[in-house]
């Protein structure tokens, strides 16, 4: 089984649902914190570079399902800085994993939470499946927009932080 750097918003129920798929199958998974990791362009490049500009962004952001935000609207290099400034636009979870071959060791990265592709990739192992998309909010289509903050912004203070701290638009 693998070992599965799994970057996540804590607090995100959505990828609680996905660390628990990952955990059922037999994966060790090391979550780390999207929000508080050091990202360079390169080491984000990485995970999401051979996607489409559009694949990069998380969709259930409040910005973007506003409209505030239209990714195919903006050129590379400002999505790139929009998305190293505010790491809570990009899509998640970011996946990485450590592959020995018999060519040596290779870390392979994806984006995103397709059953169909983690189970080509790792293998969920039969693992029973949630209905829907894997990567839908767990709040449902309304959750995010009931808090009324962009992603992008910051909290006036903790104690909104912290309301708002499980409904993945901080």
């Amino acid at each position: 089984m693998a070992i599965v750097t799994f970057y996540e918003k804590p607090g995100c129920q959505g990828n609680l649902r996905q660390k628990k798929l990952l955990a059922a199958a037999g994966h060790t998974v090391r979550a780390r914190n999207l929000k508080t990791e050091t990202w360079s362009a390169d080491r984000l490049l990485a995970f999401i570079g051979k996607l489409e500009i559009g694949e990069w962004f998380n969709r259930n952001a409040p910005a973007l399902k506003s409209g505030d935000i239209v990714p195919e609207n903006l050129g590379f290099e400002e999505v790139l800085h929009l998305l190293l400034d505010n790491p809570l636009l990009i899509r998640r979870p970011l996946m990485e994993v450590e592959k020995v071959t018999e060519r040596g060791t290779r870390i392979e990265r994806r984006v995103g939470f397709d059953y169909a592709a983690v189970d080509a990739w790792i293998g969920l192992n039969n693992v029973a499946l949630p209905d829907g998309d894997g990567e839908a909010c767990a709040h449902g289509a309304e959750g995010h927009d009931s808090c009324g903050r962009a992603a992008y912004e910051k909290p006036a203070d903790k104690d909104e932080e912290s309301r708002h701290g499980r409904c993945g638009a901080h």
